[in-house]
Formats: structure tokens, C-alpha cells, sequence
């Protein structure tokens, strides 16, 4: 899970390794990788091919991987600890072998200073164009190298940098004249497809014309639709009056730093902020005994339990103080931030099994204080009569044409609180390898529902995919249900403005969610 997608108050989210890793003595943390040897040659040097390096003959590109460190120091995706020096060795080894007509200048830049110096720097050494590796989520550099003008691959490492990926290709893709393409596959040989296009530039071609290869070559790597028939499953939706009223008897809390405020709405619900202490006391306050029926239930229910059984019992006092604080409040919806309430000590326990056990009831638990994730999950819980959301960070995977509900929150009751369960495990939260979390083993060939609502464009955006696979990868999240979208994959790029987080919802949605759109005057936008 990631914090970065908040909303605002008003609405808003090894020995090898060293041999080709020396600090850059000009940037601080900006770490140099050792230039790759190249083989063959290019067109000569020309006034047109500004790249080619004189003595050599070859286009330049340098390679910029977006990063903290190269192990990777902090909670973030993929996770603390992680070891990037080999990911970007085998990129490097890669990209060498398949392009000895390039040379290929490999560094590391973790923010905008560094990406500013190595730009500078750049200027003497005949650059030709860039490869920008998304490695951490939100390291701010692709910007700084798009503004050079020259030809950029954006490439994310998925898992790792996928978030901050997203926001930014939406950008370049709404922006004119862009100078930015992209690659978003975990399949090596769509990176050679786009890094080909250099060539172009190379002899003579203009920047516009290397982006539209760069998508061309996507487009046709990415695999025509496969097979789009779902198992049946029995929805029965409320009408778009009744969930109107619903709505407006429910209550959204919103726990986002250490002071209440007064209650405003989101899309006709009630909302009220409370003050972490307020929850911080309800966990210390629960009963010890009761706690302990509810580890049972946990250690029973799921398939594997991969944590102390004193995080149970803390997750299991923080779940129980949230069920006191929504009757107290006369509440169904919490939303928490968690991330910051945990690194700052306003909170001693996540509250990711508590927030799995109030959804499994048909009430909301919502990550990450996000105000318009939570008011989604509660408004179409409503609409489906207690079908849970799952609010995710999202991948794009062309290669297998997947987008990936990534997150370390899921339901195992995804039909609602009466329906069939699926399995479960709980494991520590994948960023920071602690506390207690859910990895969900969803159930697959269903259609699901993702949407996201913004009270301030009076829009619900929504897409739909076919479930297919739950991937195991132990980067980012724990809970990742894979899924192929229904229509336009290329369309699915460009929505990312709106912060990463999405719902998820099992079953078609899209009549009731139109009717419910049409009934308070909002406008719903198809994001595929």
C-alpha cells in the first residue's frame, strides 16, 4: 500500500554490483553506473544526429534508473530491503547484448537535483536519447529528463515503480508535442521494441516520429482480447433511489492525522473526521478476552498465518476498537491513515486484518485515509447490498494485456457477507515487512467492476475486466488479482491523473452505476 494517493480534507492520495556502481563525486547521492561497452556502428555523425559520439560513431543513450538506493533503504514498493543491483545489471547486460550499435551510459539519479546534474552534464557528451527505469514509485525524475527535449523511453519496473509510472505517462500522454515514450511490460523484449525506435532519430527522423513508433511497437506487442466469457453469478442491485437513501443514512470516518473536524459530505454521505487518539484509545480499551476469540477465528480461517501471534492479537484489539468507534459514531465506513499513523506512533497496529474483517461484514474499511476510495467501497457496498470493494494500486502488465489489483487489503467474502469464501494467508505488510496483512487468493474468470469516484469533477470513472490469476510475486503488495480488461488497453493509460487508487468490484455494475450517476446529476467516464 502507498500514501500518496490521500485525499485532501476537502475531498481529495554484492561484489559484482560494485565493480559498476562509483559515487559521482558532482551530485551526492547520485550514483554512476559504468558505461557499457558497444560494438558496431551507426550512420556517421551529422548535423541531423546530434547523439552519435564522434570518436565512437555510435548513438549514446543514457540510462537513468529512478530510484532511493540501490538496496532499497525504506518502506516503499517493491519493499524495504530489496536489491535492485542485479534488476538493473540484467537490464544493462540486456540492452548491451541486443544493441551493440548503441552505448549505453548507465546511472542512478534519486530525485530531481540529481536528474538536473546529470542533464547538465549531458550537454558535453552528445546524448542521443534516454532510458528513464521507474524504480521507486514516486522518485521525480523523468520530468527534469523529458524537459531536455531529446527522444525518452519510459520503462517501469513493475511492482516497484508502478504508481508514480502511471501518473506520469498520463501526463505525457495528455501533454502536446510530447517527446516521452513509454513502455509498461514485464516482458524484456517489448523494452527492445521501443529502444529500437532510437534509430529513427538516429538517421534523421524527428522526435514526434520515434514517440509513434514507440506506440505502434506497444500496440502491437501487446496480445489481441482473449476469451471475455465470465462464470455467472447471481447481482441483485438496489435502484438508484433506494441506494440514494441508503447513502445519505450512512456515515464515512475519515482518520487522517491527530484532530477531529466537522462533517461534510461526499456524494450525499456524511463524513467526519476523527483524531487518531480516539482510535489509538479504542484499541487499548478492547477486551482482551473477546481479542483472543477473534485471533482463533483468524488462525482457523486461514489457509496459512506467517506472523507472531501477539501482531494477531494487536490486529485483533485494533479491529475491535474500530467496531466501537463505528457504533459510537453510528458509522459503516472508516477510512485510516495508516501508513502515517504508523511510522508517526499515533497508531501501534495496522489495521489491514481489521479493515479485511469489517468488509467481510458488508461495512468498509478503507486504506490509507483515502476519502474518495472509502465513499466508492461505501456507495456501491450499498448498491450491491454488501459486496465488499477492494481498493488497489494498480499495474499495467501489456505483455499478458493484465492490469493487476495490487494491494496488502482484500475481502475473502468478495460476494458478500453471505456468500462463498476464498482463501486467504496472512503475512506481514509488504512494504516495510511488518505488522499483519492479507493476501487474498480472489476468485478468477468472474467480470469485475473498478471505479473511482471525485466529488469535486461530480464523475465516477470505471472500467471492467475479466478476472484470470492471482500473482504470487512477493514485491508490492500482497493481494494482486490480475485481470484483462474489456476494451481499449491503450485508453487505460491515460486516466492517471486522478491518483492511482481504484475499487474493485465483482459483478457487472455498469447499469446500476450509470443509473445511480444519472440520479445525482454526475457523469460517468469510461476509462477503457
Amino acid at each position: 500500500m502507498n500514501s500518496r494517493d490521500n485525499s485532501i480534507k476537502s475531498f481529495p492520495g554484492t561484489s559484482s554490483r560494485r565493480k559498476f556502481i562509483s559515487t559521482c563525486a558532482a551530485c551526492g547521492a547520485c550514483v554512476a553506473l559504468a558505461p557499457l561497452a558497444s560494438m558496431s556502428m551507426l550512420p556517421t555523425p551529422s548535423a541531423n544526429n546530434p547523439g552519435f559520439a564522434a570518436a565512437t560513431k555510435k548513438m549514446r543513450i543514457r540510462i537513468i534508473y529512478a530510484l532511493t538506493g540501490v538496496i532499497q533503504p525504506k518502506a516503499d514498493w517493491p519493499n524495504v530491503g530489496f536489491d535492485n543491483g542485479p534488476v538493473m545489471e540484467n537490464i544493462n547486460n540486456a540492452l548491451k547484448k541486443q544493441f551493440p550499435e548503441y552505448e549505453f551510459l548507465p546511472v542512478i539519479a534519486s530525485g530531481k537535483p540529481e536528474a538536473e546534474k546529470i542533464m547538465l552534464q549531458d550537454k558535453k557528451e552528445k546524448i542521443g536519447g534516454y532510458i528513464v527505469y521507474q524504480m521507486n514509485p514516486w522518485i521525480p525524475v523523468v520530468q527534469t529528463v523529458a524537459a531536455s527535449g531529446k527522444p525518452v523511453v519510459y520503462a517501469d519496473f513493475q511492482f516497484g515503480g508502478s504508481g508514480g509510472f502511471l501518473i506520469n505517462t498520463s501526463g505525457f500522454l495528455r501533454a502536446q508535442n510530447s517527446n516521452v515514450g513509454f513502455v509498461s511490460s514485464s516482458r524484456i523484449t517489448d523494452l527492445f521494441a521501443a529502444v529500437k525506435c532510437f534509430e529513427i532519430v538516429g538517421k534523421g527522423g524527428s522526435v514526434a516520429e520515434f514517440v509513434s513508433a514507440t506506440a505502434k511497437a506497444r500496440v502491437n506487442l501487446t496480445p489481441a482480447p482473449g476469451n471475455t466469457t465470465c462464470k455467472p453469478y447471481e447481482l441483485q442491485t438496489l435502484s438508484a433511489d433506494e441506494c440514494r437513501r441508503r447513502m445519505k443514512e450512512s456515515k464515512i470516518l475519515a482518520v487522517i492525522d491527530d484532530k477531529p473536524g466537522p462533517a461534510q459530505e461526499i456524494m450525499g454521505m456524511p463524513l467526519e473526521y476523527i483524531g487518531f487518539d480516539e482510535v489509538n484509545k479504542a484499541w487499548e480499551n478492547a477486551n482482551k478476552d473477546v481479542a483472543g476469540t477473534v485471533v482463533d477465528h483468524w488462525q482457523k480461517t486461514a489457509t496459512i498465518v506467517d506472523i507472531p501471534v501477539e501482531t494477531l492479537k494487536s490486529s485483533a484489539a485494533f479491529y475491535m476498537g474500530m467496531k466501537s468507534v463505528l457504533k459510537k459514531h453510528d458509522a459503516n465506513a472508516i477510512t485510516i491513515n495508516c501508513l502515517g499513523g504508523f511510522y508517526g506512533g499515533a497508531i501501534h497496529a495496522y489495521p489491514c486484518l481489521g479493515f479485511h474483517e469489517l468488509n467481510n461484514q458488508g461495512l468498509v474499511g478503507g486504506c490509507e485515509g483515502d476519502i474518495r476510495s472509502a465513499a466508492t467501497m461505501l456507495a456501491f457496498s450499498i448498491m450491491t447490498q454488501g459486496r465488499p470493494g477492494m481498493i488497489s494500486d494498480p499495474v499495467i502488465d501489456t505483455s499478458k494485456r493484465q492490469i493487476i489489483y495490487a494491494h496488502c487489503v482484500a475481502s475473502n467474502k468478495v460476494f458478500g457477507p453471505d456468500g462463498p469464501e476464498n482463501p486467504f494467508i496472512i503475512m506481514t505488510h509488504s512494504e516495510d515487512r511488518q505488522g499483519a496483512s492479507v493476501r487474498s487468493i480472489l476468485p478468477v474468470d468472474y467480470l469485475t467492476t473498478t471505479l473511482q469516484v471525485d466529488q469535486n469533477r461530480k464523475q465516477i470513472l470505471f472500467h471492467q475486466a475479466r478476472a484470470v490469476a492471482n500473482d504470487p510475486d512477493d514485491r508490492a503488495c500482497r493481494t494482486k488479482l490480475c485481470a484483462e480488461p474489456i476494451g481499449d488497453m491503450e485508453k487505460l493509460f491515460r486516466f492517471w491523473d486522478w491518483g492511482w487508487h481504484r475499487v474493485t468490484f465483482y459483478g457487472d455494475l455498469k447499469a446500476p452505476v450509470y443509473a445511480l450517476a444519472d440520479a445525482i446529476g454526475w457523469k460517468v467516464v469510461e476509462e477503457a
